[in-house]
């Protein structure tokens, strides 16, 4: 029997994004024939995805301009009966899919009402304008599809049905990356995967690192994701000199790149100040980090400790507060086997709860509902 065709467009993520493309692109393949358009999209990355390569622009403009309609041309002959978008842009595009009798999803991956003032490109009145007047839009005629419950305050009197798929670790993804909790006191080492800014506490994080390195200076941080401050914001830092040598600046990979470097870590670090929507979010490499059976520090949001303190699988401190944070690194080195039980219960928990095997049957299901 000849599946249905379903196309997911975005005109900004990664080919290599871990939850486009091995979570839901690859849960979908079992059941349709899955098209996905992404910025240099490689067909070795994934087996069963007909990957279409598209172009990338870091502005807006340009991807309204030239890479939105490259996507019309490329992908309207393919009919697929639901189209999959991730980025607010294509919006006024993907109602032309929809004139030939697609249906079409939009999910929400960020709060842009909350968020939008922390852009550093793609801002400004007229923009915010137009993604308000988009949005609206959608809400009237698409399905939506949220990765955070929390989005549903701003999200209301939706016209369609909607689903919340959380972003869950894909566990036989990680699994090969998995090893022995064996961190090591002489030269202690610390994981961090994804964007990397001041929101993101990274300030509080260099001074937290100041202080602990009166005690362990030849500690390492690996850093992997994109920057958002310069060279210059950091050497702007105080002391950050004096731990520069400690960090490694990778920039962004591929995951199946950077995630050996987190065995032999004490721990993965996740903290992010109370801006835009983090507070109502999960971040995603909290669960990483406790799937690879690594004792976690994150920010103190009720929405986290209800995660970390229920588990026992590390500590929720302020994300302005070093001395929190400096105390929460010296604990994990210099107590390697209760770190070990904290990673081992954060393991057992995204084992039970917080996995993407219950977020892959509501996908499943919310397709179905669509093309009922």
């Amino acid at each position: 029997m000849k599946k249905v065709r379903v196309l997911h467009v975005s005109t900004a993520h990664q080919p290599h994004d871990p939850r486009v493309v091995f979570k839901q692109c690859q849960t979908l393949t079992g059941s349709y024939d899955v098209f996905c358009a992404l910025p240099h999209a490689d067909a070795a990355v994934a087996l069963n995805i007909h990957f279409i390569r598209l172009p990338y622009y870091r502005r807006v403009i340009w991807r309204v301009l030239i890479t939105c309609p490259f996507i019309l041309v490329r992908c309207l002959w393919l009919r697929p009966q639901l189209v999959h978008v991730y980025v607010p842009e294509f919006i006024p595009f993907a109602y032309v899919f929809r004139f030939f009798g697609a249906q079409v999803i939009y999910e929400v991956q960020e709060n842009l009402y909350k968020k939008m003032h922390l852009k550093l490109v793609n801002k400004g009145y007229l923009l915010e304008k137009a993604f308000r007047w988009f949005d609206q839009l959608a809400r009237r005629h698409f399905y939506l599809l949220f990765t955070e419950h929390g989005y549903l305050d701003t999200y209301t009197q939706l016209a369609n049905p909607y689903a919340v798929i959380y972003n869950y670790p894909l566990l036989s993804f990680l699994e090969p990356f998995r090893t022995p909790y064996q961190p090591s006191k002489d030269q202690p080492s610390f994981f961090y995967i994804g964007w990397l800014s001041f929101e993101r506490a990274f300030d509080t994080l260099v001074e937290s690192l100041v202080r602990l390195k009166t005690t362990y200076p030849n500690f390492v941080v690996h850093l992997f994701g994109r920057r958002t401050f310069t060279d210059a914001n950091l050497e702007n830092l105080p002391h950050f000199a004096h731990i520069q040598n400690n960090l490694r600046f990778y920039g962004y990979k591929d995951q199946r790149i950077a995630l050996p470097f987190a065995a032999g870590a004490t721990a993965g670090l996740a903290l992010l100040k109370p801006i835009g929507d983090y507070p109502d979010s999960y971040t995603t490499k909290l669960f990483e980090y406790m799937a690879l059976g690594l004792p976690v520090i994150t920010s103190d949001f009720p929405l986290y400790r209800d995660v970390v303190d229920r588990h026992n699988c590390g500590f929720c401190v302020s994300p302005y507060d070093s001395t929190q944070v400096a105390d929460a690194l010296m604990y994990l080195i210099e107590h390697p086997d209760e770190a070990l039980a904290m990673g081992k219960r954060g393991r057992k928990a995204v084992e039970q709860v917080y996995n993407w095997t219950s977020e892959a049957e509501k996908l499943l299901n919310f397709y179905k509902l669509i093309l009922r």
